[in-house]
């Protein structure tokens, strides 16, 4: 299983998405790692059965044995070594929502994966719990509508136009120039900057770039058969090696090689990818 689902209309100003990834491996069957990209989303991440191993690929350094994760926005890639009974579910918020939820400046969580529990509270350990114990996948996603209504009711900080402006970027399929997104949230490109990254994490020209490789890299996953210059045009780069540029910034890799690695990723073996999927 590797799904998205869309939150309860209620919850949808908050949270983009729901995601499950459930793998199961025989004991003993050998798991390879997941070579995590960098993607445009801040995320809290329950692992109500087995949990996961992180390593930050340009340092070494690791993380593990964490129930409930917190992390922001990455700009760097990760292997995430995962167990035999392997379920993560994803609540991926809306760019500026967390900042709103929970009044975390986002650019101290960038490229941290962080125990939940020192911003949510022991609660969120009861919330893991009844994940484990979820009979099915639509209850585990009627848990996660009911914890994000909690979270909406001691609401941080209003909706302004900044949070619109992000949203845009993020779901606009064409390029926008940062004096453009500055008149959207009505603000200087310089005040702009600054919003943005409390919101996100990172500046608007890192966000956009990583939008346009998120969509360059899951549009090879879903047509691996389309050559790499109709997915740079398709992305909106100027020509292929922009595309290259791009990813070897994200990822260190050529187009080519990232993809051999993710090839390899642990869904592969259960024929799914990280595609475009619903």
């Amino acid at each position: 299983m590797l799904k998205d689902f869309i939150p309860a209309p209620d919850v949808q100003e908050f949270v983009q998405l729901y995601r499950i990834v459930h793998l199961k491996f025989e004991q003993g069957q050998p798991v390879p790692f997941k070579a995590y990209p960098p993607r445009p989303e801040q995320c809290l991440a329950f692992y109500p059965y087995d949990t996961e191993t992180v390593e930050y690929k340009n340092t070494g350094k690791q993380v593990k044995n964490l129930p409930v994760v917190l992390y922001g926005q990455f700009s760097e890639v990760t292997h995430r070594m995962i167990g035999n009974n392997f379920l993560v579910f994803q609540i991926i918020f809306n760019p500026g929502a967390l900042h709103r939820l929970t009044s975390i400046p986002s650019a101290e969580i960038t490229n941290q994966y962080l125990d939940a529990e020192t911003f949510f509270s022991a609660e969120i350990r009861t919330i893991n719990e009844q994940l484990h114990y979820a009979a099915n996948y639509k209850a585990m996603i009627d848990i996660a509508d009911i914890f994000v209504r909690s979270l909406i009711k001691k609401q941080q900080k209003p909706r302004l136009l900044i949070d619109d402006a992000c949203i845009l970027l993020l779901k606009a399929d064409k390029k926008f120039t940062l004096q453009q997104i500055a008149r959207e949230a009505c603000l200087s490109p310089k005040q702009l900057e600054r919003k943005f990254k409390e919101r996100t994490g990172v500046n608007p020209k890192l966000y956009e770039r990583i939008i346009r490789f998120d969509k360059a890299f899951r549009l090879k996953n879903s047509n691996p058969k389309m050559d790499w210059l109709s997915i740079a045009l398709e992305c909106n780069y100027h020509d292929y090696q922009h595309l290259i540029k791009n990813y070897k910034d994200l990822t260190g890799l050529s187009p080519a090689a990232f993809h051999e690695m993710e090839n390899n990723a642990p869904e592969r073996k259960f024929g799914l990818s990280e595609g475009y999927y619903s």
